[in-house]
C-alpha cells in the first residue's frame, strides 16, 4: 500500500467532505497523472473506494430526513443498468491502448462538464422556500430516469459525475429542492450507482484492490475531517479551488502542453481572487451597520423624539 496515495486520498476526502462533490473528478486524474495508474484501473479503484465512502454521507442525510426517496428510486432505475452499460461500452470499444485513450478523453470531457456544472451552481440564483417540504416536489419519472441513465453511463466510463454532474442537473430539473435535500438525495442515489459501476469493472478484472484500499484508507477519515471543517471553511474558496483543479486536470488529460495549462490556471486563479474580493465587498456593503448606518440611525432617533416632543408642546399650548 502506497502511503503517498493514501495521503492523496485523504486530501480528496477532505474536499469531498467540504463540498459534497469532486471525489471521482479529483481522485481518478490524480491516480492517472501523478501515480501513472492506467486509466481503467484508476476508474475502477476510485469507484470501489467511492462505494464505501459515499454511504457515510448518505447515512447522515437519511437520518436527518433530507433525502427525497422517490427521486432516489427513479434515478436508480436509469443509473444502475446504465452504469453496467458504460462498463460494457468501454470493453466493446477495443483493447489495449485504444480503451485507455478513450477513457482518458472521456474523463477529460467529464471533468470539463463538471467545471461547467460547478460554475452554473455558483452563479445560479434560486428563489426557494426555506420551509418547503419534500412532499411539495413533484417528481417527473421519465426525465429523472433519463438523467440517471446519463449519469450512470458517464460514471461507468469515467467514475466522474455521480456528484458533480447529477447534482447540477437535479438543480435544473427540480429548482424547488432545498440545498440539503439536493445533496442528500444525490449522495444516497450515488451509492448503488457507483457500486454497480465498481462491480462491472471488477467482473472484467479492471479492479486493483491494493489501489482501492490505499485510496479508501485516506478518503474515509478525510471525509469525516472535511465534514467537521465544512461549517468553518468558506465554501466559495473551496469551490473555486475545486474548479481550478478540475480545469487543470482536464487540460492535462487532453494532453495540452504545460505552458498553456499554467497560463490558463493562473488566469482562472486571478479571476477567482478578483471575484471573491468583489463578493466580499458586496456582502460588507449589504451588511447592517455598514458605512456608519447604525450610528446615523442611533443619532436620528433622539432628534425624531425631540421633534415629536416640541410638536406635543405646541399642540398643548394651542389648546
Amino acid at each position: 500500500m502506497d502511503p503517498v496515495m493514501a495521503l492523496a486520498g485523504l486530501g480528496v476526502g477532505v474536499i469531498v467532505g467540504l463540498t459534497g462533490m469532486g471525489g471521482g473528478a479529483l481522485m481518478t486524474p490524480i491516480l492517472v497523472l501523478f501515480f501513472g495508474v492506467p486509466p481503467l484501473a484508476a476508474v475502477s479503484s476510485d469507484l470501489a473506494a467511492s462505494a464505501v465512502m459515499k454511504p457515510f454521507g448518505g447515512w447522515v442525510h437519511a437520518r436527518r430526513g433530507t433525502v427525497n426517496w422517490s427521486l432516489v428510486r427513479w434515478l436508480c432505475v436509469g443509473s444502475v443498468p446504465s452504469a453496467f452499460l458504460g462498463v460494457l461500452l468501454m470493453r466493446a470499444i477495443g483493447g489495449g491502448d485504444t480503451v485507455q485513450q478513450v477513457v482518458r478523453v472521456s474523463l477529460g470531457a467529464a471533468l470539463l462538464l463538471a467545471v461547467v456544472g460547478l460554475l452554473v451552481k455558483t452563479y445560479s440564483r434560486r428563489e426557494t422556500s426555506a420551509t418547503g417540504a419534500l412532499a411539495t416536489v413533484k417528481v417527473r419519472p421519465v426525465p429523472t430516469a433519463l438523467l440517471g441513465a446519463l449519469g450512470g453511463l458517464v460514471v461507468g466510463m469515467t467514475s466522474v459525475g455521480s456528484g458533480s454532474l447529477i447534482i447540477v442537473i437535479l438543480l435544473v430539473l427540480y429548482p424547488a429542492l432545498r440545498a440539503n435535500d439536493l445533496v442528500g438525495t444525490d449522495l444516497v442515489q450515488a451509492v448503488p450507482l457507483v457500486a454497480a459501476a465498481a462491480i462491472g469493472h471488477a467482473v472484467f478484472g479492471d479492479l486493483q484492490l491494493d489501489l482501492a484500499a490505499a485510496v479508501l484508507v485516506g478518503s474515509v477519515p478525510g471525509v469525516l475531517i472535511g465534514a467537521r471543517l465544512s461549517s468553518r471553511a468558506p465554501a466559495g474558496v473551496v469551490r473555486a479551488a475545486l474548479i481550478i483543479v478540475l480545469l487543470a486536470s482536464a487540460l492535462k488529460l487532453f494532453e495540452v502542453p504545460n505552458v498553456p495549462v499554467v497560463l490558463i490556471v493562473a488566469a482562472a486563479t486571478a479571476f477567482a481572487v478578483f471575484e471573491g474580493r468583489r463578493r466580499a465587498r458586496g456582502r460588507r456593503a449589504a451588511a447592517p451597520g455598514h458605512a456608519g448606518q447604525e450610528p446615523v440611525h442611533a443619532a436620528a432617533q433622539p432628534q425624531e423624539r425631540r421633534i415629536t416632543d416640541e410638536t406635543d408642546v405646541k399642540q398643548a399650548e394651542s389648546r
